[in-house]
This record gives structure tokens, sequence and C-alpha cells, in this order.
């Protein structure tokens, strides 16, 4: 990532008090992928990054309302690339740009919260044991189980290898944090945490294997995932989920998380 794109996502953070692009795009971004610019006097204005069909436009605060966001949205069109953009935290602004160039809200994140406070151990169903993941062993195996449980996930769900290790070479990654479900010798299920450099704890990504799906084992899985970032510290824990998984969303709000704030994926007026 090049250090204006580092500093205009900076401002934008401070201008609007959440981040502009995801975890993903900034990844892409610091090992090279090419986004949208757009200038004004030789300065960067504003860029946009597109995943596929998944884009994300970021405009400089003293250059908002001036054009750019026109401007990078029609490059992204030119790459054939403007089929569903990101705004994340529910922006005024980002609502009304949505609806003046044609879009209408299809999906939204919801990022909830709760204090890293002790929560009972609950036991894993019988037969299954914890461990951490081993960098260099687990890698496949994550993968496949990753894939399985999510499928009909547009995005975690399509994770590679070098998506992975690109997480593994993360100064935040630890693996004594990413634990795994074992049932005679398989991964079954898995608790990838997370704590963000200000201290914050994340559950990361909780999944299970089709297989291992109605077992009981997500809820003890959860729980064993809070337990690890309160020991190592974490005042506090978020998570991300779509409002239209029923189940996780029902599955937090048992374990004490509540709305925080919501990002939302526009798609293109029909």
């Amino acid at each position: 990532m090049t250090d204006p794109i580092e500093r205009l996502i900076a401002a934008a953070t401070q201008a609007d008090g959440v981040g502009p692009v995801s975890e993903q795009t900034a990844l892409a971004l610091r090992h090279g992928a090419e986004p949208v610019t757009a200038h004004r006097a030789g300065e960067l204005a504003g860029f946009a990054y597109a995943d596929g069909d998944s884009a994300e436009l970021v405009v400089a605060p003293g250059q908002r309302r001036r054009g750019v966001g026109s401007e990078l949205l029609a490059g992204l069109i030119q790459r054939d690339a403007a089929g569903r953009i990101w705004a994340h935290g529910r922006l005024p602004a980002a609502d009304a740009f949505a609806e003046r160039h044609g879009y209408l809200p299809d999906r939204v994140l919801w990022q909830l919260r709760r204090p890293a406070a002790e929560a009972p151990e609950l036991p894993l169903p019988p037969g299954v044991a914890l461990r951490p993941f081993v960098v260099g062993q687990d890698e496949q195996a994550w993968l496949r189980v990753n894939r399985r449980a999510f499928a009909h996930h547009p995005d975690q769900g399509r994770m590679t290898l070098a998506d992975l290790q690109a997480r593994e070479a993360e100064p935040w990654f630890d693996p004594a944090g990413f634990l795994l479900a074992i049932a005679q010798g398989e991964l079954i299920g898995f608790h990838w945490t997370k704590i963000h450099p200000d201290g914050m704890g994340e559950i990361y990504v909780l999944g299970l294997d089709p297989t291992a799906q109605g077992t009981g084992l997500a809820k003890p899985l959860a729980v064993a995932g809070l337990a690890s970032l309160r020991k190592r510290g974490a005042p506090e824990v978020l998570l991300y989920v779509d409002d239209s998984n029923t189940p996780a969303m029902r599955l937090y709000e048992k374990l004490g998380f509540r709305e925080y704030r919501a990002d939302v994926q526009f798609v293109p007026k029909s």
C-alpha cells in the first residue's frame, strides 16, 4: 500500500469514526493491488478498489461533494467492477451517494460487541478436543472446512491459501488464539480470534463443518474463544455477522453481544 493511500485511509477514519475499507482490501492494497484513483491539484483525492464484484470507495474528507466519488464510480464501471459497493458505518452521506447513483441497500453486516467478562465454561461434545492451529501443518484442512462451513458466504467461503498466509504474516496473528476442534483426528470446527493493536478482541471467524452442525459444538467453541481473548487481556470483544444469519445472531445474543454498528452493501437498482 502506498503512503498516500495509507494517509487517505487514516484521514477518512478520523473524520468518520470508522475505517473506510475492509481488512481484505487493506491487505490487497498493501500487497500491490492497483486501485482506481482520482486526483485534485496533484494530490490523491480518493480511490476505489474492487475484489471480484464487491467494491469500496474512499474520498478524502476535504474533497467530498466535489465529484470525486462519481469519478471513482465511473472508473469502477469501466472495469466492470461496480456491481456491489460497501459502505462502512452506515453514514448518511454514503446512503445519499448510493441513492443518487441508483444503488439500493442489499446486505447488512452487523458489528456486535460485548465486554470480555468471564463466561461460564461449557463442555465440548463427547469425543471433541481443542488444540491451537499449527502454521505449516493445518492450512489445507482449515481451508477445506472453511469452504464447507461458508459455502454460501460471498466473502469468507472463497478464502485461498494466499489469503490465509497473508494473515499469518500480520503482526496480530497468534496461533495460540486460533482454536481447532478435532474429532477422530479430523478438523470439524474452529474459532479464530484476533487482538487488535488497541487491545480490542475479535471473534475473527467461527465455523463448523456441516457434519458438526447441530451437535452442540457452536456455543462451547464460541465460549472457548472468548476465554482465550480474556486471558490475553482483551477488555472488549467484537465480531461481524450478516443480519440474515439468524442462527448466528441468536447464538451471539445469548452470549451477551449487542449491535454496535452496521456496514451496508449496495447494489444497482434493477
